[in-house]
């Protein structure tokens, strides 16, 4: 285990972390359904609603002061994801602006033309585009993953590529399974197939560094309450895209980008969170190998456990192509049994299929089961893994 990380300096950042319940401490291994926040994000919130609460758009101070917090996050963002301020949707959630996009890009759409999703994708990145191709008359192809490799092979997206092919919707990494794709590679394709590439990154964002330059993507998008932030969700748009898109908006809105994607009054406190939590992510030390570590011990740990089948990767020299994020089935044990158990000794974990219905039935996983899934950020520690492989053990044994 790296002793150079700063798990402690990390941890004293998070009021929620030291918070009990009749005495025990609670474990956070919840978080790919979203994370603690660090005190300063919650203190940018209060100091917002407290001095500069006030709509857009006035001449007087405070409504001043708000839209520099709107612009602040702006930036902020766009120096989370390597593009430019222009390009930055701030929305109420991943799922609600891939709806949203979805609408506007299909404007660009005619009957006959086809789409391509993923049956690795969270349903936040498949819905918004069935509903779509049911209302204009698309084509709806699909890609399986590999379950082998665990991600979506580049032949397998070839395979259902074609001269109408216009957008592909893709996932960085599985909110599930953990695994991460090669979104590079999978881009160059979709690219010369002609088509557009729309990319769900809110499970890989909390984990690694998010660059659409490097992509090449047309679209990305993430949740900041998955990396430490308030409930809000992102899209990256390409500038030259997002001109040219429609936007659905009432009318006295601007039609400047990318604020006609954001119409009605913004979440201003949550705008004033989410420059303090990318301001406290850039002020922490990289904890990519230190997350890796904790994932390593506790796939070690259940792969002991006898009636465990971990889905994902579980080979060592492999982890560096997974989050850490970890989920399994029991043979006798349901997912909400072992789910429930843990919560009565203060471990959060989550069972179901977390909104990962396509790879559930790929695999031919009770959906109304799902599974546990464990989630692991750079706040938990190694004491708390070893406390849950315990719960797990005797929540899979019985005792």
């Amino acid at each position: 285990m790296s002793s150079t990380f700063p798990i402690d300096t990390v941890r004293a950042h998070f009021p929620a972390l030291a918070r009990e319940d009749a005495g025990v401490k609670r474990i956070h291994l919840d978080n790919p359904a979203g994370t603690q926040v660090p005190r300063q994000v919650a203190d940018a919130a209060a100091r917002c609603l407290l001095e500069t609460n006030a709509n857009l758009g006035g001449y007087f101070t405070t409504s001043i002061a708000a839209e520099k917090v709107v612009d602040d996050a702006h930036r902020a963002m766009a120096r989370f994801v390597n593009g430019s301020e222009r390009e930055v949707i701030i929305g109420p959630s991943m799922t609600s602006l891939t709806f949203e996009m979805s609408r506007s890009i299909g404007r660009m759409l005619s009957k006959g033309d086809e789409i391509v999703v993923t049956r690795m994708d969270h349903d936040g990145n498949i819905s918004p585009w069935l509903a779509l191709a049911e209302d204009l008359g698309l084509t709806v192809r699909w890609v399986p993953f590999d379950e082998q490799s665990w991600v979506i092979e580049p032949a397998a997206l070839e395979a259902v590529l074609t001269k109408k092919t216009k957008l592909v919707a893709l996932n960085y990494a599985s909110n599930l399974t953990g695994s991460i794709n090669d979104v590079q590679a999978l881009v160059e394709r979709i690219h010369s197939a002609g088509a557009l590439a729309y990319v769900d990154a809110v499970q890989f964002a909390p984990h690694g560094v998010v660059d659409v330059k490097a992509l090449d993507c047309d679209f990305l998008a993430c949740s900041s309450y998955k990396f430490y932030g308030p409930h809000l969700g992102v899209v990256w748009g390409r500038e030259s895209l997002l001109e040219d898109l429609y936007p659905y908006k009432v009318r006295p809105q601007t039609s400047d980008i990318p604020y006609k994607f954001e119409t009605g009054t913004p979440q201003i406190e949550q705008l004033a969170a989410l420059t303090a939590t990318i301001e406290y992510i850039e002020s922490t030390p990289d904890a990519q190998l230190y997350e890796r570590q904790l994932a390593a011990r506790l796939i070690d740990g259940l792969r002991q456990i006898p009636g465990v089948r971990i889905i994902g990767i579980t080979d060592p020299a492999r982890y560096g192509h997974r989050v850490p994020t970890v989920s399994f089935i029991h043979d006798r044990k349901t997912p909400g049994e072992i789910a429930e158990s843990l919560a009565r000794k203060n471990i959060f974990v989550w069972s179901g299929h977390n909104f990962a219905l396509e790879i559930v039935r790929q695999l031919g996983i009770d959906e109304n089961q799902g599974v546990v899934r464990i989630g692991i950020a750079h706040y938990n520690t190694l004491s708390e893994i070893d406390q849950t492989l315990e719960a797990v053990r005797a929540a899979c044994s019985g005792t």
